[in-house]
């Protein structure tokens, strides 16, 4: 069937999508002239809601070119006045785009679409919120544009947002970002389906890529996709004050009507799971459990770096001083919590009340920077060597445990591949030289020896579905009460 649709149907289908989004443009362009802040907020003029038809019509027929023939609706849309804000999930494709450009809501964007040819201006005919990467107040304004639009009693368009923040496999809900739900007003769950035989939508870390899901996605006869649109979520008080359970709790909904499982791990997380460092992280590592609690203890992602460098600054005049809860506490400048003692539990070796300090800034190094392995590893030899630069075999072994988030792990075979000399001890250098010319050292020198049944650290399966976190999701998502992994224990 590829074969075939690749030869006959599949070029029509692609220059037909194309030529639909080249006719949606001048419209986009001519509706999108001379538009400020003032008149968006006010109602359509008969001329924009013609533009407004004759571009749904084209979005339309763009995607029955590309095999869409009908779109199953379910459910209600409410107005701009029930809900000011659509959060739709799972989101797992760009073809996710489908019930944008059927409503033409306004969605959080990267300030660099506008700037694409084509794609830009049609962007913006939907008056976006963007978000500027180079902005480090982005954050903050974003949030603070979609509360002001979200109470606007219904004179800005709804926001659509996806609140998982990435693609996933759609097996489960991850957790959901609280700024959709910070503005504290009511919103319209929204849930989609692909109930096709064969998924070529999925578009996530692993799997094929944008590309190749284009090619496979216009080579079926035809393409399913079911949108519904659930009741309107309105939140009690007391979610109103806490936009984490707001959000948790509208994860459920949505769920409950896909009939799936819902999971504790972010997007944050999955981008550990798989980071592309040296370290490729096991199925049992602890890290994601660390990586959870660091940010129940309300360590921010943008001032994770800063924070890593106080940290380390401290443990370094430490040296090899241990702790308690209550000195660790003083040391992370948090209170005692049940949080608190959760992550002291996790490097609590020997369970007698005391942990190295070392071990906590190793492991937020790897949650702070999962891809640059040789970072982390700089970082945890200035915390470990001696008075000469150097260490010995036991603290290596010390420091990948700890990036690894594994109980024991043999470095005997890396450490004398490293000490050329023979002297008992290395410097980083001389493990950065190693790494230069050993760029797959831990496949070489760790997993050969020790990722099989003992450790639990098996490469993913080439016929895993697409996926996020599929060797990662907890066994009951459910289960609150599960005691933490110890690391060492």
């Amino acid at each position: 069937q590829i074969a075939f649709m690749t030869l006959t149907l599949f070029p029509i289908r692609l220059f037909f999508a194309a030529f639909m989004m080249l006719l949606a443009w001048p419209f986009a362009f001519i509706a999108s002239m001379g538009s400020d802040e003032q008149e968006l907020e006010k109602p359509l003029s008969w001329w924009r809601r013609i533009v407004d038809v004759l571009l749904k019509a084209i979005m339309r027929m763009m995607w029955l070119a590309g095999g869409f023939h009908w779109i199953n609706v379910k459910g209600r849309r409410a107005l701009p006045a029930e809900a000011a804000i659509l959060t739709v999930a799972p989101h797992s494709s760009y073809f996710d785009a489908i019930p944008v450009t059927m409503t033409f809501a306004s969605i959080v964007m990267k300030a660099e679409s506008k700037d694409i040819p084509i794609w830009g201006t049609l962007i913006r005919y939907i008056r976006p919120v963007f978000v500027s990467r180079s902005d480090q107040d982005s954050r903050r304004k974003t949030v603070e544009e979609i509360k002001r639009r979200a109470q606007s009693d219904g004179k800005w368009p709804q926001i659509m947002i996806f609140p998982e923040g990435t693609c996933t496999n759609r097996s489960c809900l991850i957790t959901f970002k609280p700024g959709a739900f910070i503005p504290g007003v009511p919103v319209q769950p929204v849930v989609l389906r692909y109930p096709n035989k064969l998924d070529t939508i999925t578009w996530t870390w692993q799997g094929p890529g944008a590309l190749e899901i284009l090619w496979l996605t216009l080579c079926q006869f035809h393409n399913s996709v079911e949108i519904e649109f659930l009741p309107v979520y309105i939140p009690s008080e007391e979610e109103r004050k806490n936009p984490v359970l707001y959000a948790s709790n509208v994860r459920r909904v949505m769920a409950e009507a896909l009939g799936v499982s819902v999971t504790d791990y972010t997007f944050e997380d999955c981008q550990l799971a798989l980071a592309e460092g040296q370290l490729r992280l096991p199925s049992d590592t602890c890290l994601l459990e660390f990586a959870k609690l660091v940010r129940s203890l309300g360590l921010k992602p943008e001032t994770l770096e800063d924070d890593l460098d106080k940290y380390a600054t401290t443990a370094m005049k430490m040296k090899k001083e241990k702790v308690d809860l209550k000195k660790f506490s003083a040391y992370l400048e948090f209170p005692v919590s049940h949080t608190l003692e959760s992550m002291f539990a996790l490097f609590d070796e020997n369970e007698d009340g005391i942990i190295d300090i070392r071990e906590f800034v190793i492991a937020l190094s790897v949650v702070c920077k999962p891809s640059k392995t040789l970072e982390t590893i700089q970082l945890a030899f200035q915390l470990y060597q001696s008075e000469n630069g150097t260490i010995i075999e036991e603290d290596l072994a010390h420091i990948l445990k700890t990036a690894m988030g594994v109980s024991q792990i043999n470095v005997t075979h890396l450490f004398r591949a490293v000490d050329e000399e023979e002297r008992g001890e290395i410097t980083y250098d001389d493990f950065y030289r190693f790494a230069e010319l050993h760029p797959h050292f831990a496949e070489d020198y760790l997993y050969a020896d020790q990722m099989g049944a003992e450790c639990g650290l098996e490469s993913s399966s080439p016929s895993d579905p697409n996926g996020i976190c599929t060797d990662f999701s907890p066994e009951n998502a459910e289960d609150k009460n599960t005691p933490l992994q110890k690391k060492l224990n």
